[in-house]
């Protein structure tokens, strides 16, 4: 019993230093190339975009900061979606890929304060509060390194702690974001199974416009 009281106070500790520290950084920047140019954040699921619903599913799993990276059709989403609270990052670049996006996103986070971010896609709403709750938990202090694993294999969200950013700004390009950098450092980083709370489907083209509801 008292092993479990332990671990349960030092879970609460890491869930207290993680509030204020773990900022919430979504990628909403892709435009839809597959799906005839409509903007993914724009996508309606559950009655709202889906910027707006993944906000919700960052703010449900307790990043109080949150940075939402914007890119094809940015002046709609301004006007259409409600992302009350959020800073909003403009990628002016946002064609040459995701890794454009998450740099700029990081950058935003310079002197804010927060030690790490935790990094969500837009167009994978099957990833729930629950599993991006499992991923922020795995924060300890700015070295942190950490990612969703679904049947073992590493997925969104990812955590990359404030001492990494640097290192990820000189690896990322493409559509590749931190995907390098993590693999090359497989060891440190700490993979949280999410496989049983969550689906990481992605929305890319009209067939899988069938996830959403």
């Amino acid at each position: 019993m008292t092993e479990m009281n332990d671990e349960n106070d030092r879970t609460d500790t890491a869930n207290d230093s993680a509030a204020g520290e773990v900022a919430g950084l979504l990628l909403a920047a892709g435009g839809g190339r597959r799906l005839g140019g409509r903007p993914k954040a724009l996508l309606t699921h559950r009655g709202r975009p889906l910027v707006e619903h993944a906000v919700g599913v960052l703010r449900a799993a307790g990043c109080t900061r949150v940075h939402v990276v914007l890119g094809a059709h940015a002046d709609a989403v301004r006007d259409q979606a409600e992302l009350p609270d959020c800073v909003l990052v403009e990628n002016p670049r946002w064609e040459q890929g995701m890794g454009g996006s998450l740099l700029a996103g990081l950058d935003s986070l310079a002197g804010t304060g927060a030690r790490a971010a935790l990094v969500l896609l837009v167009d994978q709403p099957g990833i729930g509060p629950e599993a991006v709750a499992r991923v922020r938990g795995a924060y300890r202090d700015e070295t942190s390194l950490a990612s969703a694993a679904y049947d073992g294999v590493r997925g969104h969200p990812v955590l990359l702690g404030a001492a990494h950013w640097a290192g990820i700004a000189g690896t990322a390009s493409g559509d590749r974001g931190a995907r390098g950098y993590l693999g090359e450092r497989e060891s440190a980083v700490r993979l949280v199974e999410c496989g049983d709370v969550a689906q990481p489907y992605d929305i890319d083209t009209e067939a899988d416009l069938g996830h959403l509801e």
